[in-house]
């Protein structure tokens, strides 16, 4: 991989020490065709990753230095985490109501109206500022014990270590050729986007380069330490931060390494990293927050029919599943603007069932279709299927994640786990 080439994928992956070594030995070349214009487009809206990074390794390095309180019991420190999450829970609650004043037509002083809501919204970001180290310290710790009795650690440390910092995570600019589902380029936005800008910087871009663009959120990035969305769920929290840290523990790995070589390497490595947070995250809030744990729960797909049952009113999955094959059958017939046509159609399905999709596009299956280890966007891609049955067929999660770091391509992971 040429140095240029690498030091973009180091910039993705996030290791900024790397990164910034690279800077320093020589000159960023000229960006040339399709690159640069979309570097034109985007321009002025993209997120600043090494101002975010050394905010972020700042803080985690004194939250070491101090180390979590060895006093607290594991009641305390599941109490902490609970009160975080719910102090959480009520900030979104606050920034809602506050957002719901500034948009009643109602509402002539939405400043003055809002007063006391946006003062206590105040205090409590303040309060969670405080709070959150510790609770990131906390979290850690315990996924660091089930990956520990997993097999991943030695001497009771876990490499990598897990870290991750809450933080607004970036928007995402996905985007797809328009004749063929396919995750072509992306690139990463401000945090918070409004949605006009949103809409507009999608209008350029698809206008522009003729291809199929969408501006998405992410609930988690693996820079490291892994940028995690700050919400409210702990089942949420937890899994993600073990997704995250899969990608930390592929990195060094082909699986990681090659990451985007090709759409069925990254859907490989997202497939296998949302098993293994799943698997991880489930066992984590069943031996530290049991009354969380769904009764007799397995965090795997099952690879086994499921019983017959009466289907629901409307099946999202079901549904998706149809939207994405007839899509992809219609863009191999060539089909393109009845494709797209199609695609609008069915996002007006969605959103009349409560499922408020706001654009349905190629670089929507690009992007979600990745995350193949439930039916739905990823329609009739074998990847998480195979993924799903060597996970099956491995005795465990360790030996899972060996067998399949070092496999690439699609072709690889079928003579592992055939069908």
């Amino acid at each position: 991989m040429a140095r240029w080439q690498r030091l973009k994928w180091l910039a993705r992956r996030g290791l900024l020490l790397a990164l910034m070594a690279l800077l320093l030995s020589e000159e960023a070349p000229p960006l040339v065709g399709f690159d640069a214009r979309l570097d034109a487009l985007v321009r002025g809206q993209r997120f600043d990753f090494i101002t975010w990074d050394l905010g972020a390794i700042a803080a985690k390095s004194w939250m070491s230095m101090l180390g979590t309180p060895a006093y607290l019991t594991e009641a305390q420190r599941k109490q902490i985490v609970l009160d975080y999450l719910r102090l959480v829970g009520r900030i979104d609650e606050l920034s809602s109501r506050i957002e719901a004043i500034y948009a009643s037509p109602q509402t002539s002083h939405p400043e003055s109206a809002s007063a006391d809501l946006r003062r206590e919204l105040a205090a409590l970001k303040a309060d969670r500022a405080r709070r959150q180290p510790l609770v990131e310290a906390i979290i850690q710790e315990q996924i660091t014990s089930v990956l520990a009795d997993e097999g991943f650690g030695w001497f009771g440390q876990v490499f990598p270590p897990v870290a991750f910092h809450f933080t607004a995570l970036p928007m995402q600019l996905v985007i797809s050729p328009r004749n063929v589902i396919r995750y072509q380029a992306q690139a990463s936005l401000t945090a918070g986007l409004p949605v006009e800008q949103q809409a507009a910087l999608e209008e350029d871009v698809d206008r522009g380069l003729n291809v199929s663009s969408l501006v998405v959120p992410l609930g988690g990035l693996a820079l490291y330490p892994a940028m995690l969305l700050d919400g409210s769920s702990l089942e949420y929290t937890i899994k993600d931060a073990a997704h995250e840290w899969t990608h930390h523990w592929l990195l060094l790995r082909p699986l990681g390494w090659n990451y985007d070589r090709s759409s069925e390497t990254r859907t490989i490595n997202e497939t296998t990293a949302s098993l293994v947070g799943n698997e991880v995250g489930a066992e984590v809030i069943a031996r530290y927050y049991p009354e969380f744990a769904p009764k007799n729960a397995d965090p795997l797909p099952s690879t086994a029919s499921p019983p017959e049952t009466a289907p629901p009113a409307f099946d999202y999955r079901a549904e998706m599943h149809t939207t994405r094959v007839t899509a992809d059958r219609l863009l191999a017939e060539g089909q393109i603007d009845a494709a797209e046509a199609y695609m609008e159609a069915r996002r007006r399905l969605f959103v009349e069932h409560g499922y408020l999709i706001r654009k349905l596009n190629q670089a929507y299956f690009a992007f979600y279709g990745a995350y193949a280890d439930q039916p739905g966007e990823r329609g009739e891609d074998p990847i998480g299927p195979a993924v799903v049955r060597l996970r099956a067929r491995s005795p465990s999660l360790r030996a899972f994640l060996d067998t399949i770091a070092p496999i690439t391509t699609l072709a690889e992971l079928q003579r592992l786990a055939p069908p």
